[in-house]
């Protein structure tokens, strides 16, 4: 079954109603690794309540809050679910996420883009997450990469194709990064963070992941995220979430749980509120995450 420009951009999603507690926002920050050094202070404030101020929710939390679930997988998509890659994240932060709350996500399909025969298509969702009582938390856009869709627009007569979104700008490559931040990913990572609702075979089954042309279960997009949103709160906000009002990122090759990710940051024309991300596995010395823009107060 091929896709059909109209039924999937028209695909209609149920308010997704939800209710996280200070435990989930826990086990969020655990699935990232925090905590995984029982002296690091700075971890404490994501990981254990009985801090001074209270627990605190890490702002890429927002990207899993409200999600509608592997939709994808559904017979009725068209898509070629096994072949399907999270391309871009970009994410708007309109107030700080509390540890706990109610919250409803509003999905949409807003692109979806023909790249061609053998090159795949594009496919956009938008998510808004708002209080129960209407109140806009966060924006978040996923870019999916649909590697065995492409050439959809030329079949059933012809179907439109969406422009893209705006290209992100490509990181550095004549200068040092200002701030460089590593960290160790858990072998079980991928494991832990599909209990955030992205349960994907991808990430845990090696026979699945054999299929879509990779060693073994790869990390989620958003697990490696969180790591480079957790990089950008120790390195440039003093551990503050609340300074973080935007992150943007382009992912650029697989992430292996057991590997260690270093996230590279610099400012923009120095400004150290305007920043440019990019991140790397340092045992294969690859960019695996790259194009990043993040914003702070």
């Amino acid at each position: 079954m091929a896709i059909r420009y109209d039924q999937l951009k028209q695909r209609a999603f149920a308010p997704q109603h939800q209710h996280y507690s200070e435990r989930d926002t826990m086990l969020y920050a655990l699935s990232l690794g925090l905590g995984n050094d029982p002296m690091d202070d700075s971890a404490l404030p994501f990981v254990y309540e009985g801090m001074p101020g209270g627990l605190l929710a890490l702002p890429s939390q927002a990207v899993v809050l409200g999600y509608p679930g592997f939709w994808a997988r559904e017979a009725d998509t068209g898509i070629d679910w096994v072949k399907l890659l999270h391309g871009e994240q970009r994410m708007r932060l309109h107030r700080p996420l509390p540890a706990s709350a109610d919250v409803v996500g509003h999905n949409r399909i807003t692109h979806i883009t023909d790249k061609g025969e053998g090159k795949g298509a594009i496919l956009v969702t938008e998510r808004r997450v708002e209080t129960t009582g209407g109140d806009l938390i966060a924006t978040v856009q996923q870019v999916s990469v649909l590697r065995g869709d492409g050439g959809y627009s030329q079949q059933g007569g012809g179907q439109p194709s969406d422009d893209l979104l705006p290209p992100l700008a490509a990181t550095p490559t004549d200068r040092e990064p200002d701030w460089s931040d590593a960290q160790i990913i858990r072998p079980e990572a991928a494991l832990l963070y599909r209990l955030m609702g992205d349960y994907n075979p991808l990430h845990a089954d090696p026979e699945v992941a054999r299929k879509a042309g990779f060693k073994r279960p790869i990390l989620h997009g958003l697990a490696s995220y969180g790591l480079v949103t957790r990089a950008i709160l120790r390195q440039c906000c003093d551990n503050n979430p609340a300074r973080l009002k935007g992150l943007d990122i382009r992912f650029t090759s697989p992430v292996y749980p057991g590997e260690t990710l270093v996230t590279d940051i610099w400012r923009v024309d120095g400004n150290a509120n305007q920043l440019q991300v990019r991140a790397r596995v340092a045992e294969r010395d690859l960019v695996v995450l790259s194009h990043g823009h993040a914003e702070l107060a």
